[in-house]
Order: C-alpha cells, then structure tokens, then sequence
C-alpha cells in the first residue's frame, strides 16, 4: 500500500448497507494502490532523455581524446610552442600507461612506456626552452610525473625499481634544465 491512508469501507470495496456476499475491490482502493507508484514512474520517465543525453555527450568525449600515436603524429606539423605541449600530453599519457603497466605486472611494457615518458619529457624541455614558451607549465608537470614515479618506486618490487630511478633521475635533470631556462644565474 505503500503508506496511502484508506478507510475499511473503500478496503472492502462494498458500499455501505449493501448485502453482497462477494467482495471486490472498489476502484478508489486500485487507484489508492497506483497512486504513489505514477508520480515515480512519471519522474523516472521524465529523466530518460537527460540521461541518454549525458551518457551521448561523455561518449563523444570520451571518443575526442587523441590516442598516444594520433599526438605523436601531430607533432611533426605542430610549431615548437605547441610541440612542447604536445610530448608533454604525450609523456603524462605514457605515465598513466606505465602505472597501469606496473599494476598488471607486464614489466616489459610498463619499461616501453616508461622510456617513452622520458623521451618525450626531454623533447618537451627542449622545445619549451627553444620556444621560450610553456616553461613553468612545463616543470610543474615533470614535478609532478616524478613525484608519481616516487610513488610508483615504493609499490614495485626491489628488481623492478632500476629503471623507475634511472628515470626519475632524468626526469630530476630535465627539470634542473628548466629551472635554469627560467632563472638563469647572474641575471636581473
């Protein structure tokens, strides 16, 4: 009944002074029973098309993201300012890769991508200071990859971590270098 108040009378469905022996229920008593229920199907229903809407728009979202070789393929006709940000979209991408990697324990793979995250984290610092362009962004985001890469040392095994610190050590250089792009010594 889902908590509709209802009289005995309306329950039996017999009107008052009549001798029917067979009890049907009234109509009040169906449409009592119904009514809570139609306004939640009403709502419901009414939340279909906004529903299909949102899940439509974070398909075709979800689908805009480039791939790692559709960036790569874009960089040869990109201008250096936006090659910088190019393999750095392509470095973070690579990083995310190698976590998942890790995870799954596919340790050749996750060092594929690791040494790609590297190399495009350098070319992204050489085109960034070559462009004079996206330096700052540029460190903040090879701060945060190695600072990522830390993280990811301590979940590996002992014979795993070689190659995440060689990579944290370049990645701690390529960062030096962009630092000292940005405020070189004796100037002012």
């Amino acid at each position: 009944m889902l908590g509709a108040p209802f009289s005995v009378e309306c329950a039996t469905g017999s009107p008052q002074g009549s001798q029917s022996s067979v009890v049907k229920p009234s109509r009040a008593v169906c449409d009592l029973e119904r009514a809570p229920v139609v306004p939640m199907l009403r709502r419901l229903l009414s939340n279909v098309p906004l529903l299909i809407l949102f899940l439509a728009a974070g398909w075709v979202l979800a689908r805009a993201e480039p791939t790692v070789e559709e960036l790569k393929a874009r960089i040869s006709s990109a201008n250096v300012a936006d090659k910088a940000k190019l393999c750095l979209e392509i470095a973070e991408k690579q990083l995310t890769e190698t976590d998942k990697e890790y995870t799954a324990d596919n340790i050749e793979k996750a060092q594929t991508t690791l040494t790609d995250v590297v190399s495009y984290a350098e070319l992204a610092r050489d085109y960034s200071i070559q462009s004079h362009k996206h330096q700052k962004q540029t460190e903040i985001a090879i701060r945060s990859m190695t600072r990522k890469l830390n993280d990811l040392l301590h979940v590996v095994g002992r014979e795993e971590q070689g190659p995440l610190k060689d990579a944290i050590s370049h990645l701690e250089r390529v960062r030096d270098d962009l630092l000292a792009a940005m405020f070189p010594k004796g100037a002012k």
